[in-house]
């Protein structure tokens, strides 16, 4: 979705809709997220904050009505949001009509997805999970890894701050990019499906990366090993796999998932 909407900067300009470009000196700013976002709020870095905000404010025209961020780490790192940067969006939420869109994956996929990338990411001072040799059990052992499956958590807390008829709950399901371009009024009768972005690892390379994670190696260092995992990865994607979450683990993950009630 975030790659779409990067792409369709210009016809979204069209439609008075801002997807804005990241500030110059931001590392990755070719990304087509606004990764950001979370990273100044799990840091309180506010100066930073406000001035990717005036780099926002700096794009927008006469009549653009409306500005769009998107960052899956919104979710990720809630809740290493301290109550100083939920007090910035209690803040941001009285100069802007702020609208939160959430789509939930099914817990089961979205947890086995979640760890491989937790297992892919560096390592990072103080996060228990990244970079880590941990087996989906152990990361599931521990409380800042299965707090994700809290569905209900999140949508409370963005309900208080931003109020509930503000925060829009979607399934994850389907071709989501055609979903939001309906909803903002860019589909053409030509669209096609949208083709998926994102390959998962599979349960060979993920070990490979546990191995990987067993030293200490610096993250631009793991980074340069990842095209090739991700030949690895698609050569023995045509070789059958063990389940990652076997049944007895599925009750586990299930009776620990708080579903939204809607």
């Amino acid at each position: 979705m975030q790659t779409y909407l990067d792409k369709k900067q210009r016809k979204l300009r069209g439609k008075g809709i801002l997807y804005p470009h990241n500030l110059e000196k931001l590392q990755n700013t070719s990304a087509p997220k606004h990764q950001w976002f979370e990273k100044n709020l799990v840091t309180t870095n506010m100066l930073s904050f406000v001035e990717n905000f005036t780099n926002i404010i700096s794009q927008v025209k006469q009549d653009t009505h409306t500005i769009i961020l998107s960052s899956e780490g919104i979710y990720n790192y809630w809740w290493d949001f301290p109550d100083e940067s939920k007090d910035v969006l209690y803040d941001l939420s009285k100069l802007f009509d702020i609208q939160l869109w959430v789509w939930f994956r099914e817990p089961l996929g979205f947890i086995e997805s979640y760890y491989k990338q937790c297992i892919r990411n560096p390592q990072v001072e103080g996060n228990p999970c990244y970079g880590k040799d941990l087996s989906f059990i152990e990361m599931l052992d521990i409380e800042w890894f299965s707090q994700h499956l809290n569905y209900e958590g999140f949508v409370t807390d963005c309900q208080t701050l931003f109020g509930k008829s503000n925060v829009s709950i979607f399934d994850y399901e389907g071709d989501v990019v055609q979903a939001v371009i309906q909803k903002l009024g860019l589909a053409t009768p030509h669209d096609n499906p949208t083709p998926r972005q994102n390959n998962s690892l599979n349960n060979a390379s993920v070990e490979l990366l546990k191995i990987i994670n067993r030293y200490d190696i610096k993250a631009k260092d793991k980074e340069l090993l990842m095209p090739h995992l991700k030949k690895i990865n698609e050569i023995l994607d045509s070789y059958p796999s063990e389940l990652l979450i076997e049944e007895g683990l599925k009750k586990t993950v299930l009776e620990i998932y708080r579903p939204v009630k809607l």
